[in-house]
């Protein structure tokens, strides 16, 4: 069993954070929802704020980028962004299927993209963190 722990310790990492992620994400989206802002300006926000999260988790414990070199930092930042940019407008576009289109709850609609962004966001986030000998 802890063979099968170790080898998988990126990807149980991932989902963990993945989860944790996604709950800032859906909570976000909840408290903006009674709030009454509109469903997109909130799926938007709560977009913004998951993403600062996972950016900061997956460089530092899930793929342990150590790096706080400016240059590092900012190629890593700048590609999880564009990758985050890309699985946004496949949240929108979910959201906007099962909410406006298929009349689903709102809620609903938001946990089943995320599942979507999930699997996505790590694919590219495997590519974007590479472990470096000797990061610190």
């Amino acid at each position: 069993m802890r063979e099968l722990i170790n080898k998988n310790k990126e990807l149980i990492k991932y989902l963990i954070f993945g989860i944790l992620t996604t709950l800032v994400n859906i909570l976000c989206f909840y408290i903006l929802d009674k709030l009454n802002i509109d469903i997109y300006i909130n799926n938007t926000i709560s977009w913004i704020v998951s993403v600062i999260f996972a950016f900061i988790t997956n460089k530092l414990y899930v793929f342990e980028s150590k790096s706080l070199d400016i240059k590092t930092i900012f190629k890593e930042g700048t590609s999880f962004l564009g990758a985050r940019i890309f699985s946004y407008f496949v949240d929108m576009g979910t959201i906007y299927l099962l909410f406006d289109g298929l009349r689903i709850n709102k809620l609903i609609s938001k946990i089943v993209s995320n599942i979507i962004v999930i699997i996505i966001n790590y694919i590219f986030s495997k590519f974007i963190f590479k472990k470096k000998e000797g990061n610190i």
